[in-house]
Parts: structure tokens; C-alpha cells; sequence
């Protein structure tokens, strides 16, 4: 249901039990660090492995997921807390609209000194939005629970998916993706939607959801006649 209102690096710094910014103390850096390392050892996985990100507006879900020899499993899927607008992307500054589309994340895009405690830019508007016009800047995955056209989570969710997205860049990562979607684009839910004015849209993202879903590795994206291409 929609609910709408140097190389000093976070890793290090929880590692050592010292705080990253002013939006983190001591306590909650050692217990961050603590949770995501023990749900790691229980998986199988580790500090550093390179990251993708899914999210589903219509489901509030946001999936980690982290590489694992030659294909990626689900680290976790952390409910979002708050987002504003519609199923369907965002088009223009100010209008409430969450995006949806195929985003990437490098170093410069993580904020430890978020004002909504940690964040990250997704990176809207993509050269597909800006093909077709699209406006607006700082669209974010952030903590706090509050947003208006951003992705906001628990401060303990974003506390450990930005670990995990520092922790994977600091290892060579060059960026990781996030692909918004409306809905898991299941042939079901693709029918329940089949009359929304979104649907010939969709059916691009729905393309990078399938070659996802058959492999479990993150595919590029390329922007062609105002389409998204997957390769």
C-alpha cells in the first residue's frame, strides 16, 4: 500500500567503531556494522562485493543484491518507508514523482553527511530522461522516512545498504546500478496494467527486469529512438 508524506570511508571508520559523520555515533556504527556482518556470514557473501539495486514503487520494496561468483543472490529486501506520487516516472521538477528507470551510482553520489541521515543520488534524470525533456536533480535513496520524490527509508535500512554500496565501491566497483520499477513486472501484473498510459514504457523496463530475472547479473543499458536497449 502507497505511503506518501581522501580515502577515509564509511567501511573503515565502522570497522573501527568511529563515527562517519555528524549523522552517526559511535553505537550506531558498531551495531550497523554488526548487523550487516553477521547477515553476510549467513549468506555467504562479504564486505566489498559488487552491489545492485532494485526497487518496486508499487510493492515499497528495495532489494541488495550482491555478487556471488559469477551471478548475484538477494542480500535483503528492506520495505521503503516513504515515497510521493504515482505509479509512472517523474517528468518535471516538482512534480511528486518518484522515478522509473534504469540509474547508476558512483563515489560522488554517496552524501554521509545527509541531512536525512545517510543518502545517495540515484542519478535522474539518465540520458533516456533527458532525451525526452525530463527535469528535476537530487532524487535519493535516504533515510529519515521522509521524502517527497525521493526513496526514503528506516534510518537502520539506509544504514546498511550505504555500507554495503561504499563498501563495494571502495573494492573496485566503478558504480552500481538501481533499476526502479512500477511493480515486479510479472506477465500478471503486466496484464492488471496493460490500460495505463505508462504501459508502452513499461514494456522497455520490463525487458531489463526479464534479462535480470533469467541470469541474475545486472545487464548494460543503452538509450536508442528514445528507448532503453538492453545488452
Amino acid at each position: 500500500m502507497w505511503r506518501f508524506p581522501s580515502m577515509v570511508l564509511l567501511t573503515t571508520l565502522m570497522l573501527a567503531a568511529v563515527p562517519s559523520s555528524a549523522a552517526l555515533d559511535r553505537a550506531t556504527a558498531r551495531e550497523a556494522h554488526t548487523r550487516v556482518d553477521g547477515a553476510l556470514a549467513k549468506k555467504g557473501l562479504s564486505f566489498g562485493s559488487s552491489l545492485y539495486v532494485r526497487i518496486f514503487k508499487e510493492e515499497s520494496e528495495l532489494e541488495v543484491w550482491l555478487q556471488h561468483g559469477s551471478r548475484y543472490e538477494l542480500f535483503k529486501t528492506y520495505p521503503i518507508c516513504r515515497m510521493s506520487g504515482t505509479l509512472g516516472p517523474k517528468e518535471r521538477e516538482g512534480d511528486g514523482q518518484s522515478p522509473e528507470g534504469f540509474y547508476s551510482v558512483t563515489q560522488s553520489k554517496l552524501n554521509p553527511m545527509s541531512n536525512y541521515h545517510l543518502a545517495f543520488d540515484i542519478g535522474y534524470p539518465n540520458r533516456y530522461d533527458r532525451s525526452l525533456g525530463r527535469t528535476g536533480s537530487f532524487i535519493m535513496v535516504h533515510g529519515n522516512c521522509v521524502s517527497i520524490g525521493c526513496f526514503a527509508m528506516t534510518d537502520p535500512g539506509i544504514e546498511e545498504i550505504y555500507l554495503l554500496a561504499e563498501a563495494a565501491l571502495a573494492k573496485g566497483q566503478r558504480a552500481f546500478d538501481v533499476h526502479v520499477f512500477p511493480f515486479r513486472m510479472t506477465a500478471e501484473n503486466m496484464r492488471r496494467h496493460a490500460a495505463s498510459p505508462w504501459a508502452s514504457f513499461w514494456s522497455d523496463l520490463k525487458t531489463g527486469y526479464d534479462a535480470f530475472e533469467a541470469k541474475q547479473v545486472p545487464r548494460d543499458v543503452d538509450v536508442r529512438g528514445g528507448h532503453y536497449v538492453i545488452r
